[in-house]
């Protein structure tokens, strides 16, 4: 079995998680996509952010949703999860 090379982008999600939550309880999809492209990520992480239903999010339940579709992607051990 190949062993997984980690992104140099590894916890850059987090990274954002912390950022938006930073000074507010809530953050929506489309403020997530904005920070995330400021970031200059690389495309299967600003897929990732893409693919966030659109809506009004807690801390809690945003990460719930991101880590569903970075396991979904099996890029997990790649870029990281978040909390």
């Amino acid at each position: 079995m190949a062993r997984v090379q980690r992104s140099p982008h590894y916890g850059e999600l987090q990274d954002i998680v912390d950022k938006l939550f930073r000074d507010s309880k809530t953050t929506t999809a489309l403020e997530a996509l904005v920070l995330a492209e400021s970031y200059d990520l690389p495309a299967d992480l600003i897929e990732v952010v893409e693919l966030m239903p659109p809506g009004t999010y807690t801390r809690q339940r945003f990460c719930g949703q991101l880590n569903s579709i970075i396991n979904g992607h099996a890029w997990g051990l790649v870029y990281g999860t978040v909390e």
